[in-house]
């Protein structure tokens, strides 16, 4: 039994009035208390379920990623592991802490790029998009019971390293990190990234079981809101839930590096970091198959063959948003209609313009979150050609229902 690791950046009041916010590393390294072993980098490699539940070896034929980079605002990115040589492009470091941006004494954003774009080598982990490239940006973390130096003129906070992704080449920014507290800065940077062209996924944060506030910057209108659901697809206990999540994915049973090491793997690890990380990798391979469209297109197709149970639903479900991540569907089947180039789909944030399914009246609510049941699916079975089946769950030969009302809950995420 590994008793449960949590991990928190606190937020500290400035002076000025303003704020920090409190970054939650909102994921893949969270242990759980069951089903956790660490996974030595063999030949045999960690088990990676959810490529075989997302249809990876038949959409690589298609696309890899390749000519997509990915911006990982995070707590570094090692350079120099199996899965990330030569993967690594250089990035920066706007942490303020020791060390440089391929510094991670976490794990974590070494964890999220090699689930991003992981070559697999060496028994290493394979990225859902191994032919893209990742550029790292590093922000602060803090020790437990350590305070921000507001003495310091830098503090390294989020909105830094996502201003600097979005001034990067990267197309897509990847940040598995989520504050309780509203940062208005890391708004404007976010906004900005958008105007470049960018994508930002965010991750929806671990406090369902708590008090459930709304996250930042995952609240913000134009990120997009990464919720997660298990292994048998039902949306995870732990995944925040509200009317800003707009996505769901894999979040549980996730392979990363043991936390301060990296001579093994952890296995079953879970939270909401890795869900952001399999949506920007998804984003990442329908993107370098469709290189002309532009991230409002590709954000668009996305939302559009995202996996919902009944195809009628109105609106967006506050557990998966308009349901899980299926490149498959773009990539192997030519599904969904890119639309306007410059029009963000999530502009008015609620409801997406899609023809569908048809999104309901504002401020109405979908039926599943009036606690109707809802079936969630990782990918649509290959074995099935029921287009009124949202898919069979890999290993279970069986759709998975899920209560859709107040019977999940969310696991909060404090560093120790």
């Amino acid at each position: 039994m590994v008793s449960l690791q949590t991990r928190e950046i606190t937020a500290q009041r400035r002076d000025t009035g303003g704020f920090l916010p409190s970054l939650a590393i909102v994921g893949a390294l969270t242990l759980g208390s069951v089903g956790l072993a660490p996974a030595a980098a063999a030949d045999s490699g960690p088990d990676q379920w959810y490529l075989d539940a997302m249809q990876a070896e038949e959409m690589w034929k298609v696309s890899t990623g390749e000519g997509i980079t990915v911006a990982v605002v995070d707590s570094g990115v090692r350079d120099d592991t199996a899965a990330l040589n030569g993967k690594v492009l250089p990035g920066k470091d706007v942490s303020g802490e020791p060390g440089g941006v391929n510094d991670d004494p976490e794990g974590h954003g070494t964890s999220m790029a090699e689930l991003i774009a992981g070559s697999g080598k060496n028994g290493g982990i394979k990225g859902l998009a191994p032919g893209a490239k990742i550029i790292p940006f590093r922000v602060q973390t803090l020790a437990p019971g350590e305070e921000v130096d507001w003495s310091k003129e830098e503090t390294g906070g989020a909105d830094k390293g996502i201003l600097a992704a979005a001034k990067s080449p990267a197309q897509i920014i990847n940040v598995s990190i989520a504050s309780d507290i509203y940062d208005p800065a890391s708004e404007e940077a976010i906004k900005y990234a958008t105007k470049k062209g960018k994508l930002v996924f965010v991750g929806a944060g671990n406090d369902g079981d708590g008090k459930n506030a709304r996250t930042y910057p995952a609240t913000f209108d134009e990120a997009v809101a990464v919720a997660a659901v298990d292994k048998s697809a039902k949306a995870a206990k732990f995944s925040q839930h509200g009317d800003y999540i707009d996505l769901a994915a894999p979040g549980t049973d996730i392979p990363g590096w043991c936390r301060g090491q990296f001579d093994q793997y952890c296995q079953g690890l879970t939270g909401t970091s890795a869900s952001t990380a399999f949506a920007s990798a998804s984003a990442a391979l329908i993107w370098s198959k469709h290189k002309d469209w532009t991230g409002n297109q590709v954000l668009r197709v996305m939302l559009q063959t995202a996996g919902r149970a009944d195809k009628n639903a109105h609106g967006s479900s506050k557990y998966i948003g308009y349901g899980t991540v299926r490149p498959s569907r773009v990539l192997l089947k030519g599904e969904g209609d890119p639309g306007d180039p410059d029009k963000f789909p999530l502009a008015l944030k609620y409801p997406l313009e899609s023809p569908s399914p048809t999104p309901s009246p504002a401020g109405e609510s979908s039926e599943d979150e009036k606690g109707a049941a809802e079936k969630v699916n990782v990918a649509e079975s290959s074995e099935s050609g029921d287009d009124s089946n949202l898919g069979l769950i890999i290993g279970t030969g069986a759709a998975v229902a899920v209560l859709a009302g107040g019977a999940f809950a969310f696991m909060r995420m404090r560093r120790k």
